[in-house]
């Protein structure tokens, strides 16, 4: 039989890689090919080196695979680090953030990552960073809105046809 050749096959190598880590059932079939190759007699090496992985990590597939069989090679869900507040602690800045932060004794108009990181570290002796207190605005279900600078002594009929939007 005549020997098949792909052509650009290093390009090729790594599209296919790629398309085995986007899909959650083309990770799983991979891995269930990589316990097929195992059980066939290949050793974790040649595998590995066959498949572009670590051999320890063909080795945690057969050994997930031996303890829990077909679901061992599915993806389990990630949990993450835990949060450092409470729910009850989320609702309680929820409801603050509902408020003027002049209602808790702070200069500015409008809540923002730097204030809410006050807030924060003030109420509840919790340390988060500014972008962290950014995504829990959004968490939240609110949106960053910074206010438009006016330019003092200007004619506010210029201003409003600058403006994008009325």
């Amino acid at each position: 039989m005549k020997r098949l050749n792909i052509s650009d096959s290093d390009v090729m190598e790594i599209a296919i890689q790629n398309e085995i880590l986007r899909s959650d059932k083309a990770r799983y079939d991979h891995r269930l090919h990589g316990v097929l190759l195992v059980c066939r007699g290949f050793s974790t090496y040649e595998v590995a080196k066959m498949f572009g992985q670590n051999p320890t990590t063909i080795q945690r597939w057969v050994r997930s695979f031996q303890k829990s069989g077909f679901t061992g090679l599915e993806d389990c869900e990630k949990t993450g680090r835990p949060n450092r507040l409470t729910s009850q602690q989320l609702k309680s800045i929820n409801c603050a953030l509902r408020k003027s932060p002049r209602n808790f004794g702070y200069s500015q108009n409008l809540w923002d990552g730097k204030l809410v990181s006050h807030h924060v570290e003030e109420s509840y002796k919790v340390s988060l960073g500014v972008r962290q207190c950014q995504r829990l605005f959004h968490q939240l279900g609110f949106r960053l809105r910074k206010p438009r600078p006016l330019i003092a002594h200007a004619d506010p009929a210029k201003q409003d046809a600058f403006k994008k939007t009325p």
